[in-house]
């Protein structure tokens, strides 16, 4: 069997991923510029399953580098993380996450084909379903997307597509994902972004730790309960899970599949907010602030899909992800 290779896994999803993988006896290969994450992630993967994997740190859009380390490693599988992430970010800089996201895609996929590596897990997201109406099913009409982000996803799906009808070989398998939060149970690995977070939970995490003043709560006038957004937050160990079954799956199988993973349950953010406050007996300041550009009131998803032919299905509860967000803030420093 030859190895998994994670791109971007040092990422916050990437090194879970890595985690689950080797407890499941599987080699893998991480591959990262870090741009957005830390070598040090490399130590902690090792401590918590006692097995080092192996690094290279190089971005996928370079060619020969990437072509380096196919020559290098006989990489059976996959599974896609590297990419910029940050929605509000994309709005104002859609060029530099076009160039990055699509560049990286096309230069692994071209790579791929060269070595015969005939299967691949993408992190896709939940942003390709635009504007709709949940729950979102995968079989829904994707695009309608709301910010540049969502777009480099949908364009990827598509590509991805398309490479799988034209190479009937090929294997490839789309990971729509909704809100992964918490951290490994460990407290050694989480979500731990450079410079102000773009994202709710470690906001929070930063608050309670003193380290930010408060929490800005963007938008309090979206057509929800409370008038906060609301979204299907996931546990990144759950997650990660589910891409060790989606390998399997795609191992086993050629074309293209889509995937949501998530709980099937939407909370809001200031549901979050009081969640993480009784978890970890807490009180999290927060002010309200303007919208931002590109948020939807509502996401969440149908998760049926994956239970049926993954064998998956979330298991953790948002108190978990809350106590296991705290616990990695408070190792991390």
């Amino acid at each position: 069997m030859g190895k998994i290779l994670l791109t971007g896994g040092c990422g916050f999803i990437g090194s879970h991923t890595a985690v689950e993988l080797l407890q499941e006896g599987y080699e893998v290969v991480i591959a990262d510029n870090l741009s957005n994450s830390s070598a040090d992630v490399i130590d902690k993967i090792e401590k918590i399953t006692g097995i080092r994997p192996l690094f290279y740190e190089i971005d996928v859009a370079d060619a020969a580098a990437l072509t380096a380390l196919f020559a290098e490693q006989p990489v059976e599988a996959v599974i896609h993380f590297a990419g910029f992430k940050a929605v509000a970010e994309s709005v104002e800089r859609p060029l530099a996450y076009y160039r990055n996201n699509l560049d990286s895609t096309l230069t692994l996929l071209e790579t791929m084909a060269r070595y015969g590596t005939s299967c691949i897990v993408f992190s896709s997201s939940a942003t390709v379903y635009g504007d709709g109406v949940p729950p979102f099913s995968e079989d829904l009409k994707t695009g309608g997307c709301t910010n540049p982000y969502g777009w480099t996803k949908y364009m990827i799906e598509q590509i991805l597509k398309d490479a799988a009808h034209a190479a009937p070989s090929l294997s490839a398998i789309l990971l729509r994902y909704f809100n992964p939060v918490g951290a490994h149970a460990s407290g050694l690995i989480g979500e731990k972004p450079n410079g102000i977070p773009n994202n709710l939970m470690p906001f929070i995490s930063q608050v309670a730790a003193g380290i930010r003043d408060h929490l800005n709560v963007f938008g309090s006038d979206y057509p929800t309960p409370d008038g906060t957004c609301i979204r299907d937050y996931i546990h990144v160990v759950d997650l990660a899970k589910g891409h060790v079954a989606a390998l399997r799956y795609g191992l086993n199988h050629s074309g293209a599949e889509v995937f949501n993973l998530g709980t099937g349950k939407g909370s809001s953010v200031l549901e979050i907010v009081r969640a993480f406050e009784k978890a970890n007996d807490l009180k999290i300041p927060y002010e309200i602030a303007p919208r931002r550009a590109g948020d939807l009131p509502f996401s969440f998803a149908k998760t049926e899909k994956a239970e049926k032919l993954l064998g998956w299905k979330a298991e953790k509860t948002l108190e978990d992800m809350c106590r296991d967000a705290w616990r990695f803030e408070q190792n991390s420093r």
